[in-house]
């Protein structure tokens, strides 16, 4: 296998950011049209209150600095350490779809135990990786020591 594949879910996490942020940006443009705040709210973010749809799009955005990052780092050491196998393939792109359906349930629906279930679910795929990751790096080190 391509230890490089793990790239393909990273860029994918990578695009779903990208879209999120575009999503912020057009729901505070909206906000500041309607006069639900003005510009000068996004100096400081106090004064006034930002409208749902709008707290709920900087919400989610910062969200994804938060947990995807332990994802990026954790392909990345599966292929610095060449354990990229199928199965942290398989797993990786399972966190992609836990992390999309977190995104479609809350900018959309947003109730609060499908959501609840998408994110464990990621983070569940998450830990799962990193325990993966740590067994492989471990046999393989004391395969070669």
């Amino acid at each position: 296998m391509n230890r490089f594949n793990l790239f393909f879910p990273m860029l994918a996490m990578f695009a779903l950011t990208a879209v999120v942020l575009v999503i912020l940006f057009r729901s505070r443009v909206r906000s500041v049209r309607e006069r639900t705040v003005t510009t000068g709210y996004f100096k400081l973010y106090q004064g006034q209150v930002e409208p749902e749809y709008a707290a709920k799009a900087a919400r989610h955005f910062t969200n994804l600095f938060e947990a995807p990052t332990l994802f990026y780092a954790v392909c990345l050491a599966a292929m610095v350490t060449q354990q990229a196998d199928r199965a942290l393939e398989v797993l990786a792109w399972a966190y992609v779809a836990s992390r999309v359906a977190h995104t479609v349930i809350h900018l959309g629906i947003n109730e609060i135990v499908p959501r609840m279930v998408a994110y464990f679910s990621s983070w569940g795929v998450l830990l799962t990786m990193w325990i993966y990751l740590a067994v492989r790096v471990a046999a393989t080190g004391q395969a070669a020591g």
